[in-house]
């Protein structure tokens, strides 16, 4: 969960949409508040499919960033990540899985879940190098709090 932390922190610092969602809430509970108290200035996308896809106020909320590349992360790699990587992969989205901000109920799932992304062509990344990929140089007016954030 920290790496997740450090990550929402990054891209709320560098200003990248963030689109959350919660797989039903109402039985499996919200977000941790860790993290929701990051996640201030968006309202999760609640759902029940396993990929988010299959959800319109998702897809609505991906197109509303006017973005081609997508950084995924979260928990149930083997689930829900999996399925909505490829699943927003299917729309023509060029998908990234933050693989040190993934996680799983077990590590078996995890690698499993990492190693059918990659196989479908979904690219694993760190938080580290998507938070440098995305700040391009250490002139961005950015790079001090981000390199906060990282050490």
């Amino acid at each position: 969960m920290d790496n997740l932390k450090v990550l929402i922190q990054g891209l709320n610092i560098l200003q990248i949409p963030i689109v959350w969602l919660e797989q039903y809430p109402q039985g499996l509970g919200q977000t941790n508040e860790a993290l929701a108290k990051y996640l201030t200035h968006v309202k999760p996308i609640h759902k029940i499919t396993f990929d988010a896809c299959k959800n319109q106020a998702f897809v609505e909320a991906l197109t509303a960033t006017k973005r081609k590349q997508v950084l995924i992360a979260g928990i149930e790699t083997h689930i829900c990540v999996y399925q909505t990587a490829l699943g927003i992969k299917s729309l023509g989205y060029e998908v990234q899985v933050v693989a040190d901000a993934v996680s799983s109920r077990t590590k078996l799932n995890k690698e499993i879940g990492l190693h059918k992304m990659q196989a479908s062509g979904v690219l694993p990344s760190s938080v580290e190098m998507a938070l440098y990929e995305l700040m391009e140089t250490a002139e961005s007016k950015d790079f001090k709090n981000v390199l906060k954030l990282l050490k």
